[in-house]
């Protein structure tokens, strides 16, 4: 697997900056905003992390972990109630985790391809 090729990493960083980049647009609370920037940042960060390294499978992982976060995080972060964040949470959060569980096969092959001896 080529680095930086990835399509769900891609993806990933797109709906990391996203969440990033959402609370200019959406109304938010502090706490809203708070996740969605701590959220967003991280996603983008462990995307390309994957993109760099298609073989590190822990990065998927990751990926699809904080996918989960985010969805979570309304109910968890009691924004739940502040309706454009929410559903922006929810939706990010689960592309995030399906593009996160999608990736893990193709990472789980580069790592193997990459580690296993060729004779």
């Amino acid at each position: 697997m080529r680095k930086w090729n990835r399509w769900q990493d891609w993806a990933a960083l797109v709906i990391g900056v996203y969440a990033f980049l959402s609370p200019i647009w959406t109304q938010t609370t502090t706490m809203a905003t708070t996740a969605m920037i701590i959220l967003g940042v991280l996603l983008a960060a462990n995307a390309l992390w994957s993109l760099a390294m298609p073989g590190a499978i822990a990065s998927e992982y990751v990926h699809a972990g904080l996918g989960l976060l985010m969805f979570v995080s309304p109910w968890v972060l009691g924004f739940a109630g502040v309706t454009g964040m929410a559903w922006t949470a929810w939706i990010l959060g689960v592309l995030a985790l399906a593009t996160g569980i999608w990736a893990i096969p193709y990472s789980t092959r580069a790592h193997h391809d990459r580690t296993v001896p060729q004779t």
